[in-house]
């Protein structure tokens, strides 16, 4: 709104005129809207392709970077700035849940969508801890991450549908544990990977190579999970995670 004064008679009138441009209107004339910074971080090349093919529908987003690993995100966020970052969990050098953890410390602003395969309870509190404005299963369809992309662009959150049956499980157990707290829940989020891992049957050697840490890493994380778990045998990890529903049979 512009206003001027004019002179009439001795007097004073204001006249004013609008030189507002509404979104719509920059869109039809040609004026260059703000976009919204994407960076995505993900370990697998074609999950990357795959969402930054899906963004083009959509010219409100413009993905700024990328990232492999925790460690590369952290240090892209300070670079970068992004507006969102679309997060996977389970990567080399530092998991997803950590660096949410240390990209909230020095930029709080900064919203967390969550592109994860986990679904699992154990995994999917420790990120609602954190503060992620959303969370999409990557078995979802994509549409499912653009609507999630939106709803945070707005301000608002989004959560995959098997959201609200974690947190209800969560909070029976939470009433359970009051007198009786589950050791389980002591494990970090690396060594809850790893736990997992083993509790498939997986190797040493194996489990080194899907995380991306040495074999001695991993050795170090079933010592410290054992002794938390207050196990001694291979076979009481498949027992637990069955038990928890964490692995089928």
């Amino acid at each position: 709104m512009r206003e001027r004064a004019i002179q009439l008679g001795g007097e004073f009138a204001i006249e004013s005129r609008s030189d507002c441009i509404t979104s719509n209107q920059q869109h039809k004339i040609g004026v260059p809207m703000s976009k919204t910074k994407i960076l995505i971080v993900d370990d697998h090349r074609v999950v990357i392709e795959g969402i930054k093919r899906a963004l083009q529908n959509y010219p409100e987003f413009e993905v700024v970077g990328e990232a492999a690993d925790g460690l590369e995100a952290v240090e892209s966020v300070k670079s970068l700035s992004p507006d969102i970052v679309i997060m996977d969990i389970s990567m080399p050098n530092l998991n997803g849940v950590e660096a949410v953890k240390h990209i909230k410390q020095f930029s709080p602003e900064t919203r967390i969508v969550v592109y994860s395969m986990y679904s699992d309870k154990e995994f999917v509190i420790d990120l609602f801890r954190t503060g992620i404005s959303a969370y999409v299963l990557k078995d979802d369809p994509l549409s499912d991450l653009t609507l999630a992309l939106q709803a945070v662009k707005s301000g608002g959150t989004y959560f995959s549908t098997m959201a609200p049956t974690i947190l209800l499980r969560h909070m029976k157990d939470l009433e359970g544990k009051v007198t009786n707290k589950d050791p389980f829940d002591r494990l970090s989020l690396r060594e809850k990977e790893v736990f997992l891992h083993l509790a498939e049957g997986k190797s040493i050697k194996e489990v080194a190579g899907e995380l991306y840490i040495s074999p001695k890493t991993v050795e170090s994380h079933k010592y410290s999970i054992m002794e938390k778990l207050k196990i001694n045998k291979m076979i009481d990890f498949t027992k637990i995670a069955i038990r928890k529903n964490l692995i089928k049979i």
